[in-house]
């Protein structure tokens, strides 16, 4: 009998292990808390990396179509002293395909494809089952009280997940650190020196204790992040909805820096708070059948390149590990896979946060040393 399948969550994740799964004949069904894929903003942009989240879109046989979609120019990197004077500039060879960034929307809807998705689906917990008999599986509880039986439930339904619970009592801790997220539309006519001091990728300026980094996207849309260093209380009474008091704290909190840099938030539309959470780098759990996690759900980390990549990945080894299984117990092959995940997740949890430490710090030449070390000369 096919093993019923199901993941929680349509992110980058989710849907590459459905989509892999899809290529090698087997169903997943996708559950959504969201009503539609257009229901919020799907984010910002990605760089894909090549041995990570380019073999995840090789291996569900969709990387000529993301080459389409790719941006290598997006990989171009600007940083500037807070006086504004530019202190690297770095542009990719015409043939650099190491990186490539693509919009968030877009990679949902090239990994959607053909997939199930049941949207509007609201999991509230995910129940293992006792493993005491035939047709016992995992039940799926939803938040308008019905409730569904599958073989295996692949948790990837990111920080604050609902399936991790029948896994880890574990829960996301902050970093000291938060970001506050803003953008603005059609840049290259709306503001073309914004759009030149940018250029074609991300531009970063990096102060004591805190920066401004603006990324493009496709069609002129350009996301600005205030990242800053401070208790999470600090901002507490501070309502994010009230745009022009958002837009004050901010212009103080950078106050001092260069005229051009801090039209990036003078010009800002609607702020989002995000503060960065993670957890920690040796999470892992004991292992119960029927039952695992991808992505944010099973490593949160700070967003610094790795986390799409490690979970696209997973998704594409963990489908190939159950689509080598057949329509035998798959349990095995999902025990492997979850040694495997943590250890590399493990290490880049480590390089992700020693990372941060260096992007908002004390000292902003750390964060310039460290683009000095990865970047490629």
């Amino acid at each position: 009998m096919r093993q019923r399948i199901a993941v929680v969550g349509s992110g980058p994740a989710g849907l590459t292990f459905a989509r892999v799964l899809h290529r090698h004949g087997h169903p997943v069904t996708i559950l959504e808390r969201d009503p539609a894929p257009d229901a919020r903003p799907p984010g910002g942009t990605l760089d894909l990396h090549e041995g990570m989240g380019q073999l995840a879109l090789a291996k569900a046989g969709l990387l000529e179509e993301f080459q389409v979609l790719a941006r290598p120019e997006g990989q171009a990197m600007r940083i500037l002293d807070v006086d504004g004077t530019a202190l690297r500039d770095w542009r990719p060879r015409p043939d650099d395909r190491a990186n490539p960034e693509i919009d968030r929307g877009q990679l949902r809807d090239l990994l959607l494809g053909p997939l199930d998705v049941r949207w509007g689906r609201d999991v509230t917990q995910v129940v293992p089952g006792t493993g005491t008999g035939t047709g016992d599986g995992v039940q799926v509880h939803f938040a308008d009280g019905r409730h569904e039986t599958f073989d295996l439930v692949v948790g990837a339904d990111g920080a604050w997940s609902r399936t991790r619970p029948a896994l880890s009592s574990v829960t996301p801790h902050h970093t000291g650190v938060t970001f506050v997220e803003t953008s603005l539309d059609d840049v290259d006519t709306r503001h073309p020196d914004l759009a030149r001091l940018i250029g074609d990728g991300s531009m970063a300026v990096y102060g004591v204790n805190r920066a401004l980094v603006a990324q493009r996207n496709s069609g002129g849309h350009v996301k600005v992040y205030a990242q800053f260093r401070a208790p999470l209380v600090l901002h507490a009474n501070l309502d994010p909805a009230d745009t022009e008091a958002v837009r004050a704290a901010l212009l103080a909190l950078f106050d001092g820096w260069a005229a051009p840099v801090l039209e990036l938030l003078r010009h800002g539309a609607a702020f989002t708070h995000r503060p960065l959470h993670v957890l920690p780098a040796s999470h892992t759990w004991t292992h119960v059948p029927g039952v695992t996690l991808l992505g944010d759900a099973a490593h949160l980390m700070p967003p610094l390149g790795a986390g799409a990549n490690l979970a696209m990945l997973e998704g594409a080894e963990l489908a190939e590990s159950v689509a080598a299984a057949g329509s035998g117990d798959p349990d095995e092959a999902v025990r492997a896979f979850e040694q495997q995940m943590w250890a590399r997740a493990a290490r880049w949890a480590k390089i992700t946060m020693a990372g941060l430490e260096r992007l908002v710090s004390p000292d902003p030449t750390a964060a310039l040393a460290l683009f000095d070390e990865v970047q490629p000369s």
